[in-house]
């Protein structure tokens, strides 16, 4: 049976909803019918005034938290469970590409560890934080999917152009921890299917510097890109639990 079909009065969070993805992923969720309850957690109230621009939108609550903080995480979980029974469906859409100083090394000459660290602090730890607190309401509903947004060029076996040290690695370290934390809910949450999503390249701040050499066909709108995440997700059974997919639906290498 495919996840949607599971999906009637459903709870959705969405974490890392202030812009891109995440803010995208609130307004096609907002518009489900079939989801009762939309969470989403915001980092700075500063950069969040497009989600906040929902909050009119009885099924919207907004939720202030720092992904890296595990005290926040469990913040989280505990404001979600005093409303609902159970969690449906969780999108984490937190990462970074660039910002300020950090930027993609080119060669082992621009490498710094506290900026390594950087990276895998953004791109690999929220997810196993919110693994761990967000447990106990998934395994109460019926199906339910953990979902995080990830990179085909955290893709070891497909890595052939090498570089962009910090960001490949940290998407590794992120499949890697999905791919356990799909082992151990399939023992302690067998009714939750665990996937790492690769959006493609949309056209969002995180990729603004880097489109020069995309070609248009393959730069797509935020609209587009969540469309077809929600499509996979849609799709998903039990069988999909630990894999990794492409935009298009395809399975991509770990």
């Amino acid at each position: 049976m495919m996840f949607g079909d599971q999906l009637q009065k459903g709870t959705a969070l969405v974490v890392g909803a202030s812009q891109g993805i995440g803010l995208e992923f609130v307004k096609q969720l907002l518009k489900d019918d079939r989801i009762e309850q939309v969470f989403a957690t915001y980092r700075n109230s500063k950069s969040a005034t497009d989600l906040f621009a929902f909050e009119d939108n009885a099924k919207l609550r907004c939720l202030q938290a720092e992904a890296t903080r595990e005290a926040d995480i469990a913040q989280v979980a505990a404001d979600i469970a005093a409303q609902r029974e159970s969690l449906h469906l969780m999108v984490n859409c937190v990462g970074v590409l660039h910002h300020g100083e950090l930027q993609p090394e080119k060669s082992l000459r621009q490498i710094e560890a506290e900026r390594l660290l950087n990276y895998f602090q953004i791109n690999s730890i929220p997810t196993v934080l919110l693994a761990k607190q967000l447990q106990p309401l998934l395994k109460k509903s019926d199906r339910s999917v953990f979902a995080t947004i990830s990179a085909k060029i955290g893709s070891i076996e497909d890595n052939r152009l090498g570089g962009w040290y910090g960001y490949r690695a940290s998407k590794a370290a992120l499949n890697m921890f999905l791919k356990n934390i799909a082992i151990e809910y399939s023992r302690k949450n067998p009714q939750t299917t665990v996937v790492a999503l690769h959006p493609g390249t949309t056209n969002t701040r995180l990729s603004k510097p880097f489109q020069r050499n995309v070609p248009p066909e393959k730069l797509f709108p935020v609209e587009r890109t969540v469309t077809q995440l929600l499509d996979i997700i849609d799709r998903l059974t039990e069988r999909d639990n630990g894999s990794f997919f492409s935009w298009d639906g395809s399975r991509l290498p770990w």
